[in-house]
């Protein structure tokens, strides 16, 4: 019987960005728990975004944020994996040198960004309905850090390549679409999270059903025996599951979860 079901959200329940999640998930996920099943949402996202798009069901739902780094439900953390600050501080100067990137700077309850880019901050709080605060000197935030990413438009990861090979072994490092490289404790990863909430509800990965589409979800679909990829998943996602669902557009972990109820 499955027991949990968690799903990324951006390329997988959304177009990445995206803001407005079919309703019929909140009665979906509503009838889940009725029959004993719990609903994670597992996200690159800060957790007051994933709480703003699940608003109706808030209360009935586990938030994975932060690619695993924050676990926690209804604005409650549960388990926090913070960052070495002098760490990200190097992080930070290197993507500020990069041309094209820009840093953005989680906390557990802030996302912190640049003054002098008042676009990103409008599309973050906007689009993303992330918590931002913008600041004169990243250099200057006080910790604790949670994540630090780097944010192109478009093809982040090619941009980022030698950023990857710099800091391989210091920080665990994905990437979350074609936008975002980010950037998080050794160990973390949404699959740790899932681990761990898997320990913590005594849910085996038998009893688990996960849904996703890119890389930063290869290690939660590997603690899952029911693991999905999106129709529109990267390849190497889809290599990682066991079946696949159609595509994020069409409602593909939507179909599925009828079906399993």
């Amino acid at each position: 019987m499955i027991k949990l079901v968690v799903s990324d959200i951006d390329g997988t329940l959304l177009q990445d960005g995206g803001n407005q999640l079919n309703p019929e998930y909140y009665d979906v996920i509503l009838k889940l728990r009725e029959k004993g099943m719990q609903f994670a949402a597992a996200s690159g996202r800060q957790w007051a975004s994933i709480e703003d798009l699940f608003d109706p069901v808030k209360e009935k739902i586990f938030y994975l944020s932060d690619n695993g780094a924050y676990i926690g439900c209804h604005g409650r953390n549960l388990y926090l994996n913070t960052v070495d600050p002098e760490l990200v501080r190097s992080i930070i100067r290197d993507i500020q040198g990069t041309e094209g990137l820009a840093p953005v700077l989680s906390g557990p309850d802030l996302v912190y960004i640049d003054k002098k880019d008042p676009a990103l901050f409008r599309w973050l709080v906007d689009g993303y309905k992330f918590r931002v605060e913008q600041v004169d000197d990243l250099l200057e935030v006080p910790a604790p850090f949670i994540k630090i990413s780097a944010y192109r438009k478009e093809a982040v990861e090619p941009a980022t390549k030698k950023l990857r090979e710099k800091y391989n072994g210091q920080v665990k490092i994905t990437i979350s679409g074609d936008m975002w490289m980010d950037c998080m404790a050794n160990g973390v990863n949404k699959g740790a999270a899932v681990k761990l909430l898997q320990e913590s509800l005594n849910i085996s990965p038998r009893e688990t059903m996960v849904f996703g589409d890119q890389l930063n979800d290869i290690e939660m679909l590997g603690q899952a025996y029911y693991s999905f990829a999106v129709g529109n998943a990267r390849p190497e996602v889809r290599r990682a599951a066991r079946f696949q669902t159609d595509i994020n557009v069409r409602d593909g972990v939507l179909k599925t979860l009828k079906l399993l109820l």
